[in-house]
């Protein structure tokens, strides 16, 4: 689902210092909220929250507590896919600084 993409990508920004669960859900509400289309807010969090209580519980999770309650993170530690989610998130944050680079303006001055 799209929600799973987003809340790894958020925890992928967020880093070490790990975010709430209530941050988490309304970032995801926020990305998918539209003029035309709004969600409940109550179904999101209770999404976010099954999804990490799900990825939390393995023996070597996805997401880890960060040691403050309610405060999770991308387990980079222990877990290799955190790891290499972390890796495919900077590669694309590096693809897209590349292409906003300005381009050079090649027209010819008509007036000159």
């Amino acid at each position: 689902m799209e929600y799973d993409k987003q809340i790894l990508k958020i925890l992928s920004d967020v880093g070490d210092g790990g975010i709430s669960v209530q941050m988490l859900a309304k970032h995801v509400y926020n990305m998918n909220c539209s003029l035309f289309f709004t969600l409940d807010m109550a179904e999101v969090y209770s999404y976010v929250r099954l999804y990490i209580a799900r990825n939390s519980r393995s023996p070597q999770p996805l997401i880890e507590s960060t040691g403050r309650r309610g405060y999770y993170r991308l387990n980079t530690g222990g877990s290799a896919d955190a790891r290499q989610l972390m890796l495919d998130f900077k590669d694309e944050k590096k693809e897209e600084i590349e292409e906003e680079k300005p381009r050079q303006d090649l027209s010819l001055d008509l007036f000159a």
